[in-house]
């Protein structure tokens, strides 16, 4: 009998993808590659208006930035947060969305649905040559910081905040993350 699969892309960014490895599919679902990639499309469309605000009145021009992270994770039941942790880097107008956020997916949880063991293990397989150490582990909470020297990924079982420019093993690992850590399947329509 004829096996027919039929497969789900998103037309932007086509980041639904079916993998055959020795006859057996799976399904990669890059939840935060195309969050990253929605947010850097709004930023870009709304980027006249943020730097003539950010020129006029510097807290007005952050409030738009901030409107636009909600108003993006909103789509996938996330409080997404862009940071500028730094002085000056809120004027590298071309690395908006693609550095320094915050995703919370629910305040509510202490506990991941996985052994944080394999948050570590992922960490070390995808992003090489780091450090991972378990973190903000008390009052019955726990974490995992994966960083090197130049940058860091707070991971909690509520949140993920991503302290560095997503390259492709970073957002590899945060799509495994979404997916593994958070159990996010798809986008909330």
């Amino acid at each position: 009998m004829p096996i027919m699969i039929i497969i789900f892309t998103s037309k932007k960014t086509n980041q639904i993808k079916i993998n055959d490895y020795n006859g057996i599919h799976t399904r990669n679902i890059m939840i935060f590659s195309e969050l990253v990639l929605d947010l850097q499309q709004e930023l870009k469309s709304n980027l006249a208006q943020i730097r003539f605000m950010l020129k006029k009145n510097p807290a007005m021009g952050y409030a738009k930035i901030v409107e636009i992270g909600k108003h993006v994770g909103k789509k996938y039941n996330i409080k997404l947060v862009v940071n500028f942790p730094k002085e000056g880097k809120i004027e590298e107008f071309d690395m908006y969305g693609k550095r320094d956020l915050s995703l919370i997916v629910d305040y509510e949880r202490k506990r991941f649905p996985i052994n944080r063991e394999l948050i570590k293990e992922k960490a070390k397989e995808i992003l090489g040559d780091i450090q991972v150490q378990d973190a903000y582990m008390y009052e019955d909470k726990e974490g995992v910081r994966v960083y090197s020297d130049n940058w860091k990924i707070d991971i909690l079982p509520h949140s993920v905040h991503i302290w560095t420019e997503f390259d492709e093993k970073v957002s590899k690992f945060c799509d495994w993350l979404m997916e593994n850590a958070y159990e996010m399947k798809n986008k909330a329509k």
